[in-house]
């Protein structure tokens, strides 16, 4: 067997080289100062800021204006949505929590983050009952600035209800076979039920039940349901359905009242089999009294599918003046408010794409929203 001898150049090349990487790792290292941890106090949120809600837990809190993100909300993947009070500077949460994450002893709050630093400075515990699904009205602040309802659904159906200036939860309230939370003033709030009617329950000052009425049917859920996807103007509420009805409810004391619907598609838009899709489907501008919907091509049942324009319709005159192709299909939609509004989409390729509402023209797509962004809400 024959042995190799090393190069004796060859070493001393290699520990000169060492000793050289050694003494300049020594150097850096004493050159670098250690790494400090703080915290930064957020600016003040903007008309067009939104929270974007990830499937895995976490809402980013994103400028549509700019792109930039201005912070990150430790919520859960149970987290339905959030609600926001402006004058207090506080964000309400409705957070599930599992001992082994999973599984293990159920957990169920309302936690109060601050606008500052997106700190949880307050918990309330609630029925573990909270239903988990991504609506934006299964959290909603009542009138009054001071009652916070959260659904339930387990199945059983009802509503938590939380005092936050107090820092309390008040008691349940039973609302079997109706879902969401559409405050709709003097402390009250409306749902949907599955019989085709909608439901108003009032408060009276302490948060208890203090009444409740019904409308007339108004959908048939066999025939032509309304998505349970509506969203709230100056009057009172909007609804879709699957075939492309508007409805608009408004309450009158303790009257609810449903208008006669109009429909979205022309007969040209029926034979093309143009219909509603998509999960957050259905945003309002105020400001100029515009309807933004979803729209795809497809059959009976494809009322899920993402929508490949957004239809943009007047209010007042009842017609379609507009549509927006979109280069990526999209899910969820929700339009600014203020003087420059912005129509903010969710893309099947995960980026949040913005777009100016009056020119109709792509401003911006923003990339990296977390794993599997979904909901949106605005801060305003």
């Amino acid at each position: 067997m024959m042995w190799l001898a090393k190069s004796p150049v060859k070493s001393r090349v290699q520990s000169i080289a060492l000793i050289v990487l050694g003494a300049f790792a020594q150097y850096a290292i004493a050159d670098v100062a250690p790494e400090t941890i703080g915290t930064t106090t957020m600016a003040d949120p903007q008309e067009s800021w939104v929270f974007v809600h990830d499937g895995a837990g976490p809402i980013y809190i994103i400028d549509a204006a700019s792109g930039d993100m201005h912070g990150l909300l430790s919520s859960t993947s149970y987290t339905p949505s959030v609600a926001v009070h402006l004058k207090r500077g506080e964000i309400y949460s409705a957070e599930r929590y599992y001992a082994r994450k999973y599984r293990g002893a159920r957990t169920d709050v309302v936690t109060i983050y601050n606008f500052d630093d997106l700190a949880a400075v307050a918990e309330i515990k609630i029925p573990d009952k909270i239903a988990s699904l991504g609506f934006p009205q299964y959290i909603s602040l009542m009138d009054n600035q001071r009652h916070l309802a959260v659904f339930n659904m387990t199945p059983a159906q009802s509503v938590s209800i939380v005092d936050i200036r107090d820092r309390s939860f008040v008691g349940e309230i039973s609302t079997p076979g109706c879902a969401l939370i559409m405050p709709t003033g003097d402390r009250g709030f409306t749902q949907i039920c599955g019989d085709g009617t909608l439901q108003l329950i009032r408060l009276d000052r302490n948060g208890a039940e203090n009444g409740r009425s019904r409308s007339a049917v108004f959908f048939d859920i066999d025939e032509d349901p309304v998505y349970d996807k509506p969203v709230a103007t100056a009057d009172g509420w909007l609804f879709v359905s699957f075939e492309g009805k508007v409805f608009e409810a408004t309450v009158d004391d303790d009257q609810i009242s449903i208008s006669q619907p109009w429909s979205v598609l022309q007969e040209d838009d029926v034979e093309e089999q143009w219909r509603p899709g998509g999960g957050q489907l259905l945003a309002y501008y105020a400001e100029l009294d515009l309807i933004f919907l979803l729209m795809h091509q497809g059959g009976v049942d494809t009322h899920e599918e993402p929508g490949t324009e957004i239809w943009v319709l007047d209010r007042v005159s009842q017609r379609r003046i507009h549509r927006i192709a979109l280069e990526q299909a999209g899910t969820n939609i929700h339009v600014s408010k203020g003087d420059d509004p912005l129509l903010s989409v969710i893309g099947i390729d995960r980026q949040l794409h913005v777009f100016d509402v009056h020119t109709s023209k792509l401003l911006r797509s923003v990339a990296g929203i977390g794993v599997s962004p979904g909901l949106i809400q605005g801060f305003h």
